[in-house]
């Protein structure tokens, strides 16, 4: 092999810094340390788009309102750094997010103000105008950066193919090259004060450099005591660099120690030739030096892939969490609220899951999102239900109270009064209203019927004496009831008891605040008296019970039918006391017929108790017989 051959080999075998510089500018693979000038590899790119991702990341950590994006952008408009294209993306992203937020709240606040959400006319934002400004600027400077940017490259290519063309000139003139050495040194460090070119020329502006170079270095006649010195300072200075290649082996920082890197791969190519029979020797050294470092840096992006991709199956499984939650049993506020925590709990836990792959970052992103949104809409839909169904009952209400007091002034007692309770019952069956309107609507109602029924008691102040004479008689048959338990034979008891009730519901109506304080005492005195003399008498229905029972097993009767028929019968009964229970509550007529249908129900409750009791007992008695049939 010649020297022009090996020299050749040696250029061919290091990184193009100009290739290096417009790649990773362009965001394009970078030439690798131990190929050809052609051989490309993401290294320098991945190692630029991470500086980026540092910066996004800063901006995302940082930023949390629309205010401070702004800032941000007023600050890149006003500096003259360099603005990162990612990190301007970036801000435009969490304005508009953050803008889009404050239209949504003003919205919701309008559409709670009673507003219609179709007339909703957002505000004006002056900062938005600014934030654009701001960007205009920011996009005009890249624009004059890049444009100057180009023109210096396009004048360092020029340069640098003069020097081409005078290094050409120089190896083609055998006799002049010794002569030419000086000028020949200073072309190149001129060549290497010369920094980017374009990109589409690099590779060819170097292979040319290279060729001509190694073309003059053949051409010289220099004695060997100056080539052998010029080699040796060249051996020296590729050592060093081994040698700072191979420490790097030793530093933490993967990123840093590939950069720096590049910066000794730079070195090395400015660098002329070595002896011929050590060429080969310090080339596979500083290569594998370089391996050692290409291997860390690729391994490290390998593990963030892998980092990525475990962030992405996370994120995919919170995704569908929230994608298949059930919303059909959410039948309340509770409901909601609960399913509402549990939503902003998987929020929580999506925020402490890293980045997924770039490709997918976004996307997965929008999925979460829409994911969320549409849980969220629902909810709003279902609290918007409830409030129209609200205001719907304050108008039902509302309507109630203007009858109401239509009526307060009314000197028609009996039919008035039937009419107020008529729309007390009518209120009763109408749901809740906002609980803003609550108090207020119920204290309207209850006012009006108030007013009325203050006025009929003193229009009818001349029935209180009556009231106070029937509440002395209604005591002493409640004394005479009382003496019965102490002193009477079960016969007389009964008898006596009879008669009493009878002579109870002939008399008239008491004081409307003894009424129920009377009944209560009336009511116990008759419990006692039935739990003393009564025992018997429904001890005695149920061994007949009992006695056709058996009659009927023997018979051939179905236990299972009788228990069905008096299961039937007693939810029936049951409810039946209810509904009586309920319409005492709502009667408050003062009138003698309002109470003794008041006094009337009552007794009706109190039998239909016993009979209840009663069937209980029977449904037991039925439940054990079909047990032992078992």
């Amino acid at each position: 092999m010649n020297s022009e051959e090996l020299v050749a080999k040696e250029a061919s075998q290091v990184i193009n810094p100009e290739t290096v510089a417009a790649t990773a500018a362009e965001t394009t693979p970078t030439q690798t340390t131990e190929g050809t000038p052609s051989a490309e590899t993401n290294e320098g790119a991945a190692a630029v788009q991470d500086s980026e991702q540092d910066t996004v990341d800063v901006t995302l950590s940082i930023l949390k309102t629309k205010e401070e994006v702004l800032a941000r952008a007023q600050e890149i408009a006003a500096s003259e750094e360099g603005s990162d294209r990612q990190e301007l993306d970036t801000l435009k992203q969490l304005f508009y997010k953050y803008r889009k937020a404050e239209l949504l709240a003003e919205r919701q606040a309008f559409i709670e103000a009673g507003g219609e959400a179709e007339q909703f006319m957002p505000a004006i934002d002056a900062t938005e105008e600014t934030f654009k400004e701001a960007m205009q600027t920011i996009r005009q400077r890249r624009a004059e950066q890049q444009a100057e940017q180009e023109r210096i490259k396009q004048e360092n290519l020029k340069r640098k193919l003069a020097i081409i063309d005078r290094i050409k000139d120089m190896a083609s003139s055998p006799e002049d090259a010794n002569k030419a050495y000086d000028e020949f040194k200073a072309l190149q460090a001129e060549w290497k004060e010369i920094k980017a070119v374009p990109a589409e020329n690099a590779t060819e502006l170097w292979k040319n450099y290279q060729l001509y170079v190694e073309q003059f270095y053949d051409l010289l006649k220099m004695n060997s005591e100056m080539r052998e010195y010029d080699f040796k300072k060249n051996l020296e200075a590729k050592t060093r660099l081994c040698e700072l290649a191979e420490k790097l082996a030793e530093e933490n920082d993967v990123i840093s120690a590939f950069n720096q890197l590049q910066g000794l791969h730079q070195e090395y190519k400015e660098i002329g030739p070595v002896a011929k029979e050590l060429r080969e020797e310090i080339w596979t050294r500083f290569k594998a030096a370089s391996t050692v470092i290409n291997k860390r840096h690729q391994d490290h992006f390998l593990a963030i892939k892998e980092k990525e991709e475990e962030n992405l199956q996370k994120k995919s499984a919170l995704c569908e969490r929230v994608e298949t939650l059930d919303l059909t049993g959410l039948k309340s506020f509770a409901d909601w609220n609960a399913k509402t925590e549990e939503v902003i709990a998987i929020q929580a836990e999506w925020k402490t899951i890293g980045y997924a792959p770039q490709k997918m970052n976004n996307t997965i992103f929008e999925r979460f999102r829409s994911a969320c949104d549409k849980f969220f809409q629902q909810k709003t839909e279902y609290f918007k239900s409830v409030k129209d169904e609200l205001n719907d009952n304050l108008q039902k209400k509302t309507a109630l109270c203007e009858q109401a007091e239509a009526l307060q002034d009314s000197t028609e007692w009996r039919k008035t009064s039937d009419a107020l309770i008529e729309m007390q019952k009518q209120w009763k069956t109408i749901g809740a209203v906002p609980h803003k309107f609550s108090d207020a609507i119920w204290k309207r109602f209850n006012t009006a019927c108030d007013k009325f029924f203050e006025a009929k008691n003193a229009a009818t102040a001349d029935q209180r004496n009556e009231e106070k004479e029937n509440q002395a008689h209604k005591e002493a048959i409640i004394e005479q009831l009382q003496a019965i338990l102490q002193d009477t034979t079960q016969n007389d008891a009964v008898q006596n008891v009879k008669k009493l009730q009878a002579e109870w519901n002939e008399v008239g109506h008491v004081p409307f605040r003894e009424k129920d304080k009377l009944f209560r005492r009336y009511r116990e005195a008759c419990d006692e008296l039935y739990k003393q003399f009564g025992i018997a008498a429904q001890s005695r229905r149920l061994n007949n019970f009992k006695q056709n029972l058996k009659q009927n097993i023997e018979g051939g009767s179905t236990l299972n039918r009788e228990h069905d028929r008096m299961m039937r019968a007693y939810e029936a009964l049951r409810s039946e006391i209810q509904t009586y229970e309920n319409n005492i509550g709502f009667l408050t007529a003062k009138s003698k017929k309002g109470n003794s249908l008041v006094d009337e129900m009552m007794r009706k409750v109190e039998k239909q108790k016993a009979e209840l009791s009663l069937l209980a007992q029977k449904i037991k008695t039925v439940e054990q017989e079909m047990k032992a049939a078992q």
